[in-house]
């Protein structure tokens, strides 16, 4: 077998590099996820830094989403169904989330996706 078959193409290699943070910039921006988790005021410099470097780097903006939705949650426990949904970078943030943090019970999540329109909804005014 030889060296082209070993490597996966040029364009995934060339994709993993872009995603890829040093260790100098992961550690910063832990460092900064960490503050928001425990809700310790962080400095306007690193949020900033922390906001472009999201913005270049979709590995970042995960690392800085999950940060921000356990915050949101501070009843977040490893293991749990927040948690889970959490690591699958699944959900959203702030108002994203409208306004429902978490479900207690299957009936509120039957409630969520149920939408009780009139019978003229698809009239237009």
């Amino acid at each position: 077998m030889g060296i082209k078959q070993c490597l996966p193409p040029i364009n995934k290699r060339i994709n993993a590099i872009h995603n890829m943070l040093s260790t100098q910039y992961r550690l910063r921006l832990e460092a900064i996820c960490d503050k928001i988790v425990k809700g310790e005021s962080v400095e306007l410099s690193d949020m900033i830094w922390a906001e472009k470097l999201s913005k270049a780097n979709r590995s970042a903006a995960t690392i800085l989403r999950q940060a921000r939705r356990k915050a949101e949650n501070p009843d977040m426990k490893d293991g749990d169904m927040d948690d889970f949904l959490n690591q699958l970078d699944i959900g959203g943030i702030g108002h994203e989330a409208k306004g429902v943090s978490r479900f207690d019970t299957v009936d509120e999540i039957v409630d969520w996706f149920r939408q009780d329109k009139p019978e003229d909804w698809r009239q237009h005014d």
